[in-house]
């Protein structure tokens, strides 16, 4: 029992691998993803050695390509060259940066001395030439790790090539008919020679069940199958009971519930069922007793089991037949419960494909016993999709004929789904009794993987959508953190949320795209390379796109226009309010700053994204041809812009006055500039009219508001009285200023009148028309208690006398 202190380590390094479902055993043992690592052994390995290596693998792998073309081998070969072009990717990526710094050590040092000048010192001559080398030696290191590259990127184009038309030929190969006599002949032959491979497998699984109940081994065997048990019934159950606990006291009521509840009951199942096919494996290989081919078929099992239990949870999670309130579909409740046991026998069925198809590479089973079990297989899966299929249909009719009324309509693309799936039902079932069993095992497997597909789609979709929703929402507590934290607008919020939603849909349905493609030979690292090589070969004139660098770049702008906004909102709040800045002047530096940090983010933005100004050379030029014609007024108005933030002829809260505008300045924006006029509105005017028009600024200056009074009195009135009771209104006024003193003057004497006029000044133009107001009504209760009244203007009626003495209507005169 020594090995047991040891077990923990491999427990957890086993379930870690067996959580990738698409990895493979011989890619643990491949050589190649083991040696010439530049990130371990960059340290300790020559890069030519390590480089060399890489050459040899290449070369290996292209002989085994030119000799072998089975389909196993092929996915080995492009899983060796794949590791192979990603290593000497990762070794370009570490000489690149070497180099860089030795052109650099060469680049201070300067050019060499020229002939006939003075020699340069010997330690400096002896590091030049050193650096000489180390950079000769790097070049050579860095194309050879190139050419690595570009071989191993076609060499895997290659077979991918070469895999894609085997698995042609396949689909169009003709094989007998079970329905014929020499289709079950040929398995009666070789049924002999497939029991006699059989057999050795059957000795080596009961040998391994006799290993492991040897006493060295039977009590981990004993608790991993009980640990197994538990995991599978009461374990799943104690999950999903804990599980909903907390989504019911942390998880605010809405669509959100709904479809994390769903998403956790499908890992909840997936997990546990695919734990326990672990823990039995382990406590059955607990000493690694097993052979290695013996190893590694358990080990397929296993995967199987966990995808087999993913599709079954999958199922079981949207059809919901427990809680109705919590399915993401909309499905009557009669066919979800016709329906309930067809994910599990889906889930069976995948599993059961798996360990047959991995024994019959295991046993090496004949030609026939593959044709015969394929067949099997497929009107299998098929006979199960196609009895869902009809029961669903039986349900819906049911439910409408017993509701009275028209079931309801589901979505377009529900309906496409459903009737290709029918027609794909058809197609497996007959191709398989005309002959063609390859194509008709295709079509099974198709189905079952594209409904796995779409319904992980859907369910991410929709927990995706409700994530955002909730999160984003100006009602919820993060969304309420997000607006008292940044100042976000709630319907910036809700905008956010619809396109970020957007977004993710887009990525995720790319993803279920390209996932789609996986049963037609492809594997997850044939799709990144396929679409990493397009990207990284798209060109828009001397512009690479790079995928992994327009995503950092698009990161590093969020994150830089997140700090330019966070620092804006301190200097407006905190810093500037600090200062004997005025108003304005705050607004416009904070402005002007964030106008200079937003152009330096983007900077940033395009140096992270690897797009220098060289490459930019031909937007600019047709930009420039675009100013030229149509964006003139626009750049006028937006150097006008900074010209008014920088010069600050005005500032915001000045009271203006151009031609037809008067009023308050309230904001200055990059093209325009918001005028409040005095009836409340607000006029929009360019920018370009406060540099080229005349513009009267009111308040510039500090300026002093200007009071000015016309009183006429009459021809008798006492001048001296007048301008006394005048004086003394205007000093006696708190509002006007002392200096400069107040003044009365007699400006006019008419026929009818002679006009007094008083000036005095105030602190602000915005006081005057306040305190003239005061002042009219002093002035005149001082000259009615005075007895001084106002002149008045006179008035002349002339009338007609009629014919018989009686006034004809008056017109005034």
């Amino acid at each position: 029992m020594h090995i047991v202190p040891r077990k923990p380590f491999a427990l957890a390094a086993l379930l870690l691998s067996l959580l990738v479902f698409g990895s493979q055993p011989a890619r643990a043992q491949n050589p190649a993803s083991s040696s010439s690592a530049p990130t371990s052994a960059s340290s300790t390995q020559d890069p030519a050695q390590a480089l060399v290596s890489l050459n040899k693998q290449l070369d290996d792998i292209k002989g085994t390509l030119s000799s072998k073309s089975t389909s196993a081998p092929l996915n080995t070969l492009r899983s060796e060259a794949g590791t192979v072009q990603q290593q000497a990717q990762q070794w370009l990526e570490t000489l690149t940066p070497q180099m860089d710094g030795v052109q650099a050590r060469l680049t201070v040092l300067g050019p060499a001395p020229a002939a006939g000048a003075l020699p340069e010192p010997a330690n400096v001559s002896q590091q030049r030439r050193q650096l000489t080398r180390d950079k000769s030696k790097l070049e050579g290191e860095i194309k050879q790790a190139q050419l690595l590259t570009q071989d191993a990127a076609k060499l895997t184009t290659q077979i991918v090539q070469t895999r894609n038309e085997q698995f042609q030929t396949q689909l169009t190969t003709r094989s007998g008919s079970p329905l014929t006599v020499g289709f079950w002949s040929n398995l009666a032959q070789s049924f002999p020679d497939d029991s006699a491979h059989l057999k050795p497998i059957a000795s080596a699984l009961a040998q391994g069940a006799r290993d492991a109940w040897q006493p060295a081994n039977r009590l981990p065997w004993i608790l991993c199958l009980l640990g197994a048990l538990l995991l599978i019934v009461p374990g799943r159950w104690l999950a999903e009971r804990t599980l909903l606990a907390l989504a019911r006291h942390y998880m605010p009521e809405g669509h959100l519930r709904r479809s994390a509840l769903a998403v956790t009951f499908t890992l909840t199942v997936t997990l546990s069922i695919g734990f326990a096919a672990c823990l039995a494996y382990i406590g059955y290989n607990w000493n690694d007793t097993l052979d290695e081919d013996i190893a590694t078929f358990a080990q397929s099992i296993v995967r199987s089991v966990f995808f087999s239990a993913f599709i079954a949870g999958l199922g079981r999670a949207l059809l919901s037949v427990r809680h109705p309130s919590w399915r993401l579909p909309g499905i009557a409740d009669s066919t979800a419960r016709d329906l309930r046991w067809f994910p599990w026998l889906l889930g069976s069925a995948f599993l059961l494909l798996g360990i047959v198809e991995r024994l019959n590479n295991l046993a090496g089973g004949s030609l026939p016993v593959t044709i015969c079990t394929r067949a099997m297989l497929a009107l299998l899966i098929s006979g199960l999709v196609g009895a869902a299929l009809m029961r669903a249909k039986r349900a819906r009719k049911a439910s409408a004929h017993e509701g009275g009324h028209q079931p309801a309509k589901h979505a377009l693309w529900v309906g496409a789904m459903a009737g290709l799936a029918s027609l794909a039902v058809v197609m497996a079932w007959v191709s398989v009794f005309v002959g063609y069993i390859a194509f008709g095992f295709f079509i099974s497997w198709q189905m079952l993987w594209i409904g796995m597909i779409v319904a992980s789609l859907y369910m991410l979709t929709h927990l995706q959508h409700d994530l955002l929703a909730t999160l984003l929402s100006p009602r919820s507590r993060s969304g309420m953190r997000l607006q008292a934290s940044f100042g976000i607008a709630a319907g910036a919020l809700d905008q956010s949320a619809i396109v970020l939603s957007a977004v993710l849909r887009i990525l995720l349905l790319l993803v279920a795209v390209g996932t789609l493609l996986l049963p037609f030979g492809s594997s997850p690292h044939d799709l990144f390379s396929h679409i990493g090589n397009v990207f990284s070969g798209l060109q828009v004139g001397q512009l690479t796109i790079k995928p992994g660098a327009v995503f950092n770049a698009v990161i590093v702008f969020a994150i830089g226009l997140v700090i330019v906004r966070t620092v804006k909102r301190w200097l407006a709040e905190q810093l500037l309010p600090k200062t004997s800045l005025d108003l304005g002047m705050q607004n416009s530096i904070v402005t002007l700053l964030g106008y200079v940090a937003v152009v330096i983010v983007f900077a940033l933005a395009l140096k992270t994204a690897d797009v220098s100004l060289q490459s930019l050379t031909w937007i600019a030029s047709a930009l420039s041809v675009g100013i030229g014609f149509g964006l003139q007024a626009i750049v006028s108005n937006f150097i006008s812009g900074l010209i008014l933030l920088a010069e600050q002829p005005v500032k915001v809260g000045d009271w203006v006055s151009m031609p037809g505008v008067e009023g308050d300045i309230r904001r200055i924006n990059v093209r325009a500039t918001e005028i409040q006029l005095s009836d409340r509105s607000t006029m929009i005017v360019p920018n370009s009219q406060f540099i080229t028009q005349n513009l009267r600024n009111v308040t510039h200056g500090n300026a002093l508001g200007r009071v000015k009074l016309s009183l006429p009195m009459p021809l008798d009135t006492d001048a001296a009285k007048m301008r006394q009771i005048m004086l003394e209104a205007l000093n006696a006024n708190t509002a006007t200023l002392p200096t400069p003193a107040p003044t009365v003057t007699l400006d006019d004497i008419t026929s009818s009148a002679m006009t007094f006029t008083g000036v005095a000044y105030v602190h602000s133009p915005r006081e005057a028309s306040t305190v003239k107001s005061e002042l009219l009504f002093d002035i005149l209760a001082r000259l009615s208690k005075a007895q001084l009244p106002l002149s008045t203007p006179q008035s002349m009626i002339v009338r007609n006398l009629g014919p018989l003495g009686e006034d004809s209507p008056a017109a005034p005169g």
